[in-house]
């Protein structure tokens, strides 16, 4: 039996090219691969970020939604 999950968030293409942006401002150690995303790989992202920052989903997520909510301005 297979599970497949589902990311908590949904971030399309061009909110991305945004959002990457500040993650790579917070967290300047990622590099573009760390960062490289298309639209539907929410799940790889959040995997990827938990092991890269060392932080679990809860935090990854959180900081994701919140870069988002706040797209127009410098805010994560």
């Amino acid at each position: 039996m297979e599970i497949t999950i589902m990311a908590e968030i949904s971030i399309s293409n061009t909110e991305w090219v945004r959002l990457k942006l500040k993650v790579k401002r917070k967290y300047n150690h990622l590099t573009d691969e760390d960062l490289s995303y298309e639209s539907g790989q929410e799940e790889e992202l959040i995997q990827r970020l938990m092991n890269r920052l060392k932080r679990n989903r809860e935090y990854v997520v959180f900081t994701l939604k919140k870069g988002m909510e706040h797209l127009d301005t410098n805010r994560l």
